[in-house]
This record gives structure tokens, sequence and C-alpha cells, in this order.
């Protein structure tokens, strides 16, 4: 069985820049190639106030990390909020705060290469030092582990120079690795909230 949707009406006021009529449209474009400037400036409002409250499905991600132990003392949730914790008492401006409780996120889609996948979604909302302390933290962080599977715990290395490594240090040094203590005083996710709304509400890097 097929099921088609039904052409839906939308009534705007058309801005003077894209055409200036006012009018109905009354169905958006099936095919890009079809598509029109009126049609784009309704796609472009309506995307803004989607966007203002982008916070909240970052949101909704973070809390599905608390079903996931993996074999931790802590859940990655816990362990994204103590190490958001770590890193806000230790005078993290606010991007990399939220960037830290956001830093795991990834895991929710795959485990294996979470940093990059946490790194692109915080990459239109924090400066490019930030970014990069996400994406390549694992390299940062197996200076504590990595051994135990072989591996080569100065992976880190081969980022030496770059303007980021002290950073991306600290983070995995300092609050990360560091960040799986149930007995630690870790903040609530409420706490974190007002930042991440703020933050994930208006991207300012493309």
């Amino acid at each position: 069985m097929t099921v088609r949707w039904r052409p839906v009406t939308f009534w705007m006021s058309w801005p003077t820049s894209v055409g200036g009529s006012l009018g109905p449209m009354t169905q958006t474009f099936t095919r890009m190639d079809e598509s029109t400037a009126d049609e784009w400036a309704v796609i472009g409002v309506e995307s803004s106030k989607s966007q203002r409250h982008q916070g909240e499905t970052v949101l909704t991600l973070l809390r599905m990390l608390s079903d996931r132990v993996d074999g931790f003392a802590v859940d990655q949730l816990t362990h994204c909020l103590q190490t958001a914790t770590r890193a806000e008492r230790a005078g993290a401006d606010k991007e990399v705060v939220v960037a830290s409780l956001c830093h795991d996120l990834g895991k929710v889609v795959s485990n294996p290469n979470h940093g990059a996948i946490a790194a692109e979604m915080l990459k239109p909302y924090v400066r490019e030092d930030v970014y990069h302390m996400v994406k390549h933290h694992q390299d940062f962080q197996g200076k504590h582990y990595f051994h135990h599977f072989g591996g080569d715990p100065d992976a880190r290395e081969k980022y030496s120079g770059e303007p980021w490594f002290a950073l991306t240090a600290q983070f995995a040094d300092d609050w990360d690795q560091v960040a799986f203590d149930p007995d630690y005083d870790t903040e609530p996710l409420e706490h974190f909230e007002p930042l991440v709304m703020e933050l994930f509400a208006s991207p300012r890097f493309f």
C-alpha cells in the first residue's frame, strides 16, 4: 500500500527581499531543482524557530547515556556530568564546559568514533580549539590506558605543536580520565541545562 501525504497549505507574509508579494503557498517543493526563493524563505524562518530549541535535543541525547554503563564504575551520563563539573570548577569557559559535557555524546550512535561524531555536532557552536579537544580526546586519553591493549600511549604526540594541544591535554588528563568516581560531588544535568540551551540556540561557526 502506498501512503501519500496531503499537501500542506502555508499562509505567510513574504519578506520583500524575496519577492515582495503577500499570499498563500499551497505546497512546498518535492525536489530542490524546482524550488523557489519564497519556499526557501519559509524554510529559513521555520529552521530558525527550530534552532532555538536545539538544546532540548542535545539534552535528550545526553539522558540516553544514562542507560550505558559499559563496565565502568559510573554510567556514561554521570561520566559526562562529572567531566563537565571538573572543567567548570577548574575555571573553564562556557564553550569548554558544554563541550566537556557533550564529549562522549557520539556513543549514542557509535563507540569507536564517538569523539569525531560529538565534535561534528559541536562544530557550529564552539571555537576551533574546543572542536579539536573533543575530536581528538581519545588519542590524548590513551596516555592512561592504551598500553593495556598494545596501543601507543604517546598517540597524542602526533599533534604536538598544534595550538589546541595544551587544552586537549588538560581536558584528557585533569577532567576526563578521572571522571569515573561514583563518590565525586557531581553536578546534575539540570545545573548545565541553561548553558546547553544558550550554546545550541544559535550556531556561530560553519
